[in-house]
């Protein structure tokens, strides 16, 4: 006001010109109010150009979780999603995984993104202290910066769980960290993933999911005394410690591996859960439902391109010629698995074991049937089998146990049958196995 009474005072020839300035000014209301809506519809452009760049960068890191399977580890069934406490039974003693959620005091709130991409790709808590590698950060650490930066961020969205972590019941020595030193130096090597120029874009996609995030090798590599991998040994199949269930082969092998499979009875399997050629149960039917069946048909493609390619080798295959006493005892349990298979087993897998696809699997020529090792026949008879309910196969079939109904002796016939029959090559199987893997876990 003091300023507006100043400016009456003023010459007139000065006057005239506000005068002039502000009928100019009132005579423009609508391009100063459209000034006005332009800058504001810029601000709000700028605002939620961030907004939409997280929100896609925080669904990409779910998908990655996904395909890194971190739920199966990090959520204890039927409780709140990666809240931890989940037992991890090993040779040493039991692991409890961590709560990875966005909970601040409990989880990885207080993270910071560097935090995160040096445990993935190091081995090493946010403190520096080193993880057991029950944690797969041999295999994390080819996952790339990028993608990192995605899971942590949907980590970040995620519920926080306001639940404690809880602390390892390992054996000494294997509770000191420091022997990890040790371990680390002979089977851990840090490094991101490294793109083939000798192979296709769709190999090499294959080559980091199943080399990364999908930590194949944990599994479907033999693991020796030490908790490590033989590199000799990658992918050529192995017995998962004290769950007992036996990781094929994944390799090229025809008689153990993947040989003989179609690059689409591969995605089928990891796919749908079922396939042709046969169907994931135990440990892997839990990673079909969390984690594969969610990935999209290029990168489950991708998968199989590689897998196809790894090379087969001829140890996979226990090709001795059988001894006398194993000839006998095949010769011995046959007849009566024989006639176990045809009152119970033929009415599903037909008659000379070929199946009734898509829902029962073949037994004839199945390598799951005929590996050196008998322990998931013998499981399947003890305890069933149970497919994933997926997208693709919302409505499995399983097969019922048959612990209760047969005996020792009966399931030790009825697995040699099925593994010497129809042109198996597979060896018979003992009662003394069967009678170990009656108190073996489910999970």
């Amino acid at each position: 006001m003091r300023r507006l009474r100043s400016l009456i005072a003023v010459t007139g020839w000065l006057l005239a010109a506000l005068t002039l300035n502000a009928l100019a000014q009132s005579a423009a209301p609508t391009a100063n109010a459209a000034d006005a809506a332009s800058a504001a519809a810029a601000a709000a452009t700028a605002n939620a150009k961030p907004m939409a760049a997280n929100a896609v960068q925080i669904a990409r890191g779910e998908y990655l979780a996904r395909a890194g399977d971190c739920i199966a580890c990090h959520t204890v069934p039927s409780q709140q999603m990666f809240g931890g406490g989940r037992p991890m039974e090993t040779p040493f003693g039991t692991l409890y995984t961590p709560n990875i959620s966005s909970d601040k005091t409990y989880g990885i709130g207080a993270w910071s993104a560097d935090e995160f991409y040096r445990m993935l790709h190091e081995g090493k808590s946010r403190d520096g202290t080193l993880l057991y590698p029950a944690m797969p950060f041999a295999s994390y650490t080819r996952v790339t910066r990028a993608d990192s930066d995605s899971i942590y961020a949907y980590l970040m969205s995620t519920q926080a769980v306001h639940q404690p972590n809880r602390a390892h019941t390992l054996r000494f020595p294997y509770n000191q960290r420091s022997l990890l030193l040790g371990w680390r130096a002979l089977f851990f090597r840090a490094g991101e993933f490294k793109p083939d120029p000798k192979q296709s874009v769709e190999w090499n996609r294959g080559a980091y999911l199943v080399q990364g995030l999908g930590h194949c090798t944990m599994c479907h590599t033999e693991i020796n005394a030490l908790g490590g991998n033989s590199a000799s040994k990658e992918f050529q199949g192995g017995l998962i410690p004290l769950q007992n269930w036996y990781a094929p082969s994944l390799t090229s092998n025809k008689e153990a591996g993947l040989g003989d499979w179609s690059i689409d009875d591969i995605v089928d399997l990891l796919h749908a859960g079922v396939s042709n050629r046969g169907a994931v149960y135990g440990p892997m039917a839990e990673v079909v439902y969390d984690s594969f069946q969610y990935l999209t048909e290029d990168d489950v493609r991708a998968v199989a391109v590689y897998l196809k390619s790894l090379p087969g080798h001829s140890n996979e295959v226990d090709q001795s010629p059988r001894s006398q006493v194993v000839t006998e005892e095949s010769n011995r349990l046959a007849p009566l698995g024989q006639k176990i298979y045809e009152a119970q087993c033929a009415v599903c897998h037909a008659t000379q074991g070929q199946g009734k696809l898509p829902h029962f699997p073949p037994l004839a020529n199945n390598q799951s049937i005929q590996m050196n090792s008998a322990v998931n026949p013998i499981r399947m008879v003890l305890n069933g089998g149970y497919a994933p309910g997926t997208i693709k196969n919302p409505m499995p079939y399983g097969m019922p146990p048959f612990a209760q109904s047969l005996s020792d002796e009966e399931v030790a016939a009825v697995v040699t049958y099925i593994r010497t029959a129809w042109g198996n090559h597979g060896a018979p199987v003992s009662v003394k196995e069967v009678n170990a893997l009656r108190s073996a876990p489910l999970f």
